[in-house]
């Protein structure tokens, strides 16, 4: 249906819930509420995972620091979700083990083991290894480590490329119904007896959308979206900003296991095998007032990760090793009393169902607060369960038995064979593709998982894969992450859905935006077919 909003053409949608944030809670909840049959809507002002769902330390884990905390339920329901993860999509999603450096200046070392053991046992584990103490003199992780640390303890927890996490999510609700808008801010928005009227506005088009249930999902922004008065009184709640940052160097070791180390300042600070050539090391915890659509690392930052990592390695690192940071402002839900480091990470969801005083009958709304990668599954099922109740769906659980896009490799439901058989499954997929090189394949094959085979359809020779735009980004790959992961600029590619920024040369970006203007104006010549 359209409209007119002055000479403009105005596009009308109605739909059941409108999702406000593109991060992993957003496209959580779209996804969970599209497989339940609701019509959903997601808009997201920049990019998916443009900003904290792309700026995490890479992690799927319980949260061990937060035992000290006494935040049991917290650690289990991560640790329940740890692996249910690991198993629904094994290509961008791994387990991983750390270990943990002992000296004189830590908590005693049987405090650490109490807690370890602990760890291991708050939930039941399929796949992963039990904590053990290791002799750092004799164990490879020992020798990068300074003399003085001899002995330690390891671990296994998870790791996941965030920013994939959240473009498959979104695939996933898209496959199942969804209508995901990047680039496309929610203007306004207006509350009316049975439904929200908003307009969302891109660079190209209005929209204006009906919605029975509103969902602000938007991270460090929550709160911000909703008018004064519009929410009933006592609701409105906004989160406490807290910016965590993280430092990219040359590779400091070279076996495949992470760092966790306490530090004697309090701070829990690791430092991770990283896209091959390099170590990422972080994060740290700073409260934040500043403008969130220009948030950085500081210098300050930057030394005393520095630092931090000096303590521990015997190579040592200043801010001119630095080739890559990011920082991201996490919305957590936790009281200002306690210390940045020290606030739980546990999510809120605030429910204005729109019964108040002299209001009787409103469209709900529904402000998420807090959370971690983790346990978006579960943040969104809590919340999609509060919608469905709302709008009357008894559709039922249904995700944490659904593989996301690409992570089926030995059949359509989670598993540990898809874990543990991993290998076995890229080596099937390197001789399928024999005639690419294989660290090319091996990568296609992490990042796409089963998707390879959409994403190198037709291609029965490396030159079917189109022209090397820049290092390692060939068309066939742009051409397929524009089509159905909604990149439109070099960023979105060698960024988020690829970290081949790293890799690729000064420029590459520049590079890359011309190739899809190029592509874009052979589109619209009719010598390319218009995409998906």
């Amino acid at each position: 249906m359209q409209g007119h909003m002055g000479e403009q053409m105005v596009e009308q949608i109605d739909c059941d819930v409108l999702v406000v944030g593109g991060g992993v809670n957003g496209v959580g909840i779209a996804r969970d509420a599209a497989g339940r049959g609701l019509r959903v809507v997601l808009c997201e002002k920049d990019d998916l995972a443009s900003h904290t769902s792309s700026a995490s330390s890479k992690l799927v884990h319980g949260g061990l620091r937060y035992l000290e905390q006494y935040q049991f339920a917290l650690v289990r329901k991560a640790l329940v979700e740890r692996e249910r993860l690991l198993q629904s999509a094994p290509h961008i999603m791994w387990p991983l083990s750390f270990v943990m450096p002992h000296d004189s200046g830590q908590r005693p070392a049987w405090l650490i083991r109490a807690g370890l053991l602990l760890y291991d046992g708050l939930a039941r584990r399929a796949f992963l290894p039990r904590s053990r103490a290791v002799d750092l003199r004799r164990h490879s992780a020992g020798a990068p480590l300074q003399p003085q640390f001899v002995r330690g303890f390891e671990y296994a927890d998870g790791w996941v490329d965030d920013a994939r996490l959240v473009a498959l999510t979104a695939l996933d609700a898209a496959e199942r119904g969804a209508t995901i808008l990047t680039r496309t801010a929610c203007t306004e928005v207006q509350r009316h007896p049975l439904h929200w009227q908003a307009t969302l506005t891109s660079a190209t088009r209005t929209r204006q959308v009906n919605a029975r249930c509103l969902v602000d999902a938007s991270g460090p922004w929550a709160g911000r979206l909703l008018a004064a008065g519009v929410v009933a009184a006592g609701a409105a709640v906004a989160p406490r900003l807290v910016k965590g940052s993280h430092i990219v160097v040359p590779r400091l070791f070279d076996h495949p296991r992470g760092y966790i180390f306490q530090h004697p300042d309090g701070r829990i600070v690791f430092a991770l095998p990283y896209e091959e050539k390099f170590t990422l090391i972080g994060t740290t915890d700073v409260e934040f007032a500043g403008a969130l659509d220009d948030v950085a690392i500081s210098a300050a930052e930057t030394d005393y990760l520095c630092a931090l990592a000096n303590r521990y390695f015997r190579a040592q690192i200043s801010a001119a090793d630095v080739v890559w940071s990011f920082a991201g402002v996490r919305p957590l839900a936790a009281p200002s009393a306690d210390s940045a480091q020290d606030a739980s990470r546990d999510f809120q969801l605030v429910w204005d169902a729109g019964h108040s005083p002299g209001n009787s009958s409103a469209a709900a709304v529904l402000t998420v607060l807090g959370g971690k990668i983790t346990t978006f599954r579960t943040l969104a099922e809590q919340a999609v369960d509060l919608i469905a109740a709302a709008l009357g769906n008894q559709h039922g659980h249904w995700s944490a038995a659904a593989c996301l896009p690409g992570g089926d490799l030995f059949g359509p439901l989670p598993n540990r064979r898809a874990v543990l058989e991993y290998d076995s499954w890229a080596d099937s997929i390197l001789a399928r593709y024999r005639f690419l090189s294989p660290p090319l394949v091996r990568r296609y094959a992490r990042a796409y998982g089963t998707r390879i085979h959409l994403l190198l359809e037709g291609c029965r020779a490396s030159a079917d894969l189109g022209p090397q735009i820049v290092s390692g980004l060939f068309a066939v790959e742009a051409d397929y992450l524009m089509r159905h992961e909604w990149a439109v600029c070099g960023a979105d590619i060698l960024w988020r859905r690829t970290k081949l920024g790293l890799h690729a040369h000064a420029g590459a970006e520049a590079l890359v935006d011309a190739w899809i203007a190029r592509r874009a104006s052979q589109v619209s010549a009719g010598r390319l077919p218009q995409p998906a």
